[in-house]
């Protein structure tokens, strides 16, 4: 079964479109399964009826003209109830309903399955029989499971086939559901970036000059055959004369009259050769992988390797885009800060990634730049985007294709409204962050780039609760040198003093990996990450511990924390590392005491130990977006599973208090630098656990400085007093809503409640 599954995925995935991908489905699933009908409903979103939409066996004059309500008929039932129904004498069913005309008569026997993609019903699967008889379990089984199979594909060919309808009705705009990565609203002309040397992830795009396009291909290929033939002459003495042959054979590949000459007709077509050579070699890759025979099956490799190598030349002779359009909506497969850093900051108005969280690293950058982003936005038809429009909207995690003028006009409004509202938050700069009761919360931001100091100060901020040194690592080919850490440190401090800079150690691992420093495993999050890998490169920590202690001469505001701490072994191992440092700067002629040093509490073991790191350090500070991670095991770079996310999850907030009770205990400080800290939903929630200070990206700080400002420590402690004995996100979520509303500031803090 397996096999057959395989074969008719793969089919389905090669079709041009939704129609076609239909046809595929019911002529293979009846061949494969040996019935005399295959047929697929979907559900039509705008009338929310099953549509007649593809069959083998049926009247196909009824193909897409005739549609049953959600609950009628035997489809109905299947789709209303969103399980499997198998039916030896399907007119006895009190569900029956004959259609006229679709030739249904005769087909005594009946199984049908929904098809169902992330919790959203798409459509009936069904299949029929002339002879009365029921379907046996294993083909029961097989066609749920093909079911289950192909609802991923149909999902995305139905968003693809809808977004790139340029002659769609206004009403029908193309909006993909994604996660809201960043807050805002951006409007702009949508720019792929495909990672290196990747054939399925180049776009389409149109040649600006076909000539130099086939020079660059011609060029490319001449390279790929010179290294061939180098191979094959250093590989002579040690292959049989049959396996030597194989180099010949790639090289005909490369010919004119075989793949070559595929390509080059694209590109004469007008198509850009990276694009031409992507468009080629999957459709042959595909064809191979479907080949019964496993040596043939095997060739997908070899194209594929050859493909790789014509396009890594290609890549390599492109040069870096430069002219990026004045309103840039970035699109990547997975965004990098080295993506984010090549678009002029002017230029830069929205963000997409098809892979991610909203508490991704990437979404925490884009925060942090104040650039609206949707995460895990796996349905978006990129390759295929071309230039085109798109609206990202930060607050809701949808994208809008090819929006109509209406459409454009309300984000338009919405955009406007943020920059009034802004403007308006801008006179509380000044202002002290405290409680209507007197009760002071120094507000600090988290940052990466110095650009994000500028921001900060501009906002008010109090100070620096989280500076990202692994950011300044991400934008170099290479490990930066202990000066060059030093001058990129001491401008940070500078720029921010007398005020405390918190610059946390290299935190590598998880989803941020250095490209010169790959870390490759099956479980990152889990595993060589944070303080881990830099106990393990001692040389690493101490180059930069050095750097941080230089940058503070004269200065004094500098705060050291470790990151992914999980046994005091490991504080004790840095704290010997970091003293080890301070006595050889005091050697260079440094003259400074050592700084404060602290650890993050993001790990369940940690707040555990809570008590025992806070008598070994100077301060705490949680990191609320791995510490839910943990909390809850699930992964905030999965799309799948980010409403499982809650940093307002019962479990978490209970966390929360216990690290701060124990670190008070102690005597000692606690900062909360996650998002939550960020979430003015959260803020209340915050003030009365008692943490002393919030950390948060800049662009949040003007509006949890203005709900803080309009709260007692009494609504704070009420609201917290509300929450023993609920042991639900969203009911936590909403009095904490309830709350904000109550004291009217609502405008200021997005509920998503409405459906834009």
């Amino acid at each position: 079964m397996i096999e057959v599954l395989r074969k008719i995925v793969q089919a389905v995935n090669d079709a041009d479109d939704l129609a076609q991908a239909l046809e595929l489905i019911v002529h293979e699933v009846r061949a494969a399964m040996q019935t005399e009908v295959c047929t697929v409903y979907l559900r039509d979103r705008g009338s929310q009826r099953l549509v007649f939409r593809a069959t083998e066996g049926l009247n196909k004059d009824k193909v897409g003209a005739f549609s049953l309500g959600i609950d009628e008929g035997l489809v109905g039932w299947v789709a209303s109830r969103g399980e499997m129904l198998n039916l030896d004498d399907a007119m006895a069913h009190p569900s029956f309903q004959l259609v006229p005309g679709l030739g249904e008569e005769s087909f005594n026997t009946f199984m049908g399955a929904p098809i169902i993609h992330q919790r959203d019903l798409l459509g009936v699967l069904v299949v029929q029989q002339s002879d009365t008889r029921r379907f046996s379990d294993a083909e029961e089984a097989f066609l749920i499971t093909i079911s289950a199979q192909l609802a991923a594909i149909i999902a995305h060919a139905e968003v693809t086939g809808a977004a790139l309808a340029m002659d769609a009705p206004s009403q029908e705009v193309s909006r993909i559901q994604g996660v809201a990565g960043s807050p805002g609203v951006g409007i702009g002309q949508a720019v792929f970036v495909s990672p290196t040397a990747d054939l399925g992830a180049v776009p389409s795009r149109q040649a600006v000059d076909r000539r130099q396009e086939m020079r660059a291909f011609r060029s490319a290929l001449a390279r790929v055959r010179d290294d061939i033939e180098v191979v094959a002459e250093n590989l002579r003495e040690e292959l049989s004369a049959e396996d030597h042959a194989l180099f010949g054979v790639y090289l005909s590949i490369l010919d004119d009259s075989a793949l070559g000459g595929e390509v080059a007709a694209l590109i004469k077509s007008g198509e850009w050769a990276q694009g031409a050579l992507s468009q080629v070699m999957i459709k042959h890759i595909r064809h191979f992988e479907r080949m019964e025979h496993s040596y043939l099956r095997e060739r997908a490799v070899d194209v594929r390797d050859l493909g790789t190598r014509v396009l890594t030349y290609l890549q390599d002779d492109a040069e870096t885009r430069s002219d990026w359009p004045e309103h840039t909506i970035l699109v990547a497969e997975e965004i990098t800060a080295s993506a984010l850093g090549e678009i002029p900051r002017e230029r830069l108005v929205g963000v997409v990634s098809l892979r991610g969280s909203a508490n991704s690293h990437a979404a925490i950058v884009a925060r942090g730049m104040g650039v609206p982003a949707v995460m895990g936005a796996a349905d978006l038809p990129y390759n295929r985007l071309g230039d085109r429009t798109l609206v990202v909207d930060g607050y809701s995690g949808r994208i809008y294709v090819n929006p109509s003028q209406q459409v454009l006009e309300r984000f338009q409004a919405l955009m406007d409204q943020d920059l009034a509202l802004t403007e308006e938050l801008a006179g509380l700069r000044g202002e002290l962050c405290q409680t209507l009761d007197g009760k002071r919360i120094p507000l600090w931001v988290n940052t990466g780039i110095i650009e994000d100091l500028v921001g900060a100060i501009e906002q008010g901020a109090e100070g620096v609760g989280l500076y990202r040194t692994e950011v300044g690592f991400l934008l170099r080919d290479r490990f930066p040198s202990e000066e060059e850490q030093r001058q990129l440190y001491r401008e940070q401090l500078e720029t921010f003093a007398p005020a405390p800079v918190t610059m946390r150690t290299l935190d590598i691992g998880g989803d941020k990996s250095l490209p010169y420093f790959p870390i490759q495993e099956d479980n990152p999050f889990l595993g060589w990450r944070g303080i881990r890998v830099t106990l393990d490169h001692p040389e690493i920590f101490l180059a930069q511990v050095r750097a941080m202690l230089k940058a503070n001469e004269g200065l004094g505001n500098l705060r050291i924390l470790l990151p992914m701490i999980s046994a005091v072994e490991e504080v004790d191992e840095s704290f010997a590392l970091i003293r080890r440092c301070h006595e050889e700067v005091l050697a260079e002629g440094y003259e400074q005491p050592l700084p404060p040093v602290g650890v993050m509490i993001e790990v369940p073991s940690a707040v555990w130990l809570t008590g025992a790191l806070a008598n070994r350090v100077d301060f705490l500070s949680v990191g609320s977006n791995d510490l839910t991670q943990y909390l809850l095991a699930v992964d905030r770079n999965n799309a799948r599973v980010a409403e499982l996310y809650h940093g307002l999850h019962p479990a978490v907030l209970g966390a929360l208090q216990q690290v701060v009770d124990a670190a008070h205990l102690e005597g000692c400080s606690v900062s909360i630098c996650g998002e939550m800290a960020g979430d003015p939903r959260a803020v209340p929630l915050l003030l009365a656990m008692g943490f002393d200070q919030l950390s948060m990206s800049a662009i949040n700080l003007p509006r949890v400085k203005k709900v803080i400002n309009s709260l007692t420590m009494a609504d704070a402690n009420e609201l917290l007093a509300e929450l023993v004995g609920v042991h639900s996100s969203h009911a936590v979520i909403r009095l904490a809503e309830n709350l904000i509303e109550r004291k009217g500031l609502g405008r200021y803090v997005r509920l998503n409640r409405d459906n834009r």
